[in-house]
């Protein structure tokens, strides 16, 4: 498909436009075709970033994972897409709410919870401080007043979303991969 270039005006201090520039705009369609999917896209400059609808959103393997918990971790990344940093974080926060409550990982506060998931899900130390990481930053975007995060923006958000999906490959998805392959020994069936 063709691209449009059309230019870009500012409006001057003697009411006349002035070009200042062209923007690119374009549809292209998915190459896949099993997506097929219809891509939007503007340009302000040539080389420049484009702007995308839809927007791109970051990948990630939702096998295994409980309903509510994928429901959670998709709107982070739609969240994240629109470029709603602090929503992000938020579902993010919640991602680790429905993870201690589908583990049965009780306690008085989200912060107990986390420590309890230890116990109910081999878990790497380094994971159960990152989760705590995001508790922190959920909270920071959940209050006016951040206490620990100077901001939540693009890359704190998409941090947290990596972070996440890394815990939910610890306690989802690992054992599925480990019994996948121990199905391919011989004499062993491959299950559906």
């Amino acid at each position: 498909m063709s691209d449009v270039d059309s230019p870009v005006v500012e409006k001057q201090t003697n009411g006349r436009y002035q070009p200042i520039g062209t923007k690119t705009f374009g549809i292209r369609v998915c190459p896949n075709t099993e997506c097929n999917s219809v891509l939007f896209f503007a340009r302000q400059r040539p080389g420049g970033d484009s702007v995308t609808f839809p927007p791109e959103v970051i990948d990630f393997d939702a096998s295994n994972l409980p309903q509510r918990i994928l429901e959670s971790i998709e709107e982070a990344v739609k969240c994240h897409a629109s470029g709603c940093y602090r929503a992000s974080a938020l579902m993010v926060r919640r991602t680790l709410e429905e993870l201690c409550e589908g583990r049965k990982a009780f306690g008085s506060n989200l912060k107990v919870r986390i420590a309890a998931l230890s116990a109910v899900a081999i878990i790497p130390t380094e994971l159960l401080n990152a989760a705590d990481e995001l508790r922190i930053l959920g909270n920071d975007a959940a209050h006016i007043e951040a206490k620990d995060y100077d901001k939540i923006g693009e890359e704190e958000a998409e941090l947290a979303i990596e972070l996440a999906k890394e815990l939910l490959k610890a306690v989802y998805q690992y054992n599925s991969l480990l019994t996948r392959l121990t199905a391919l020994k011989k004499g062993k069936s491959t299950p559906p």
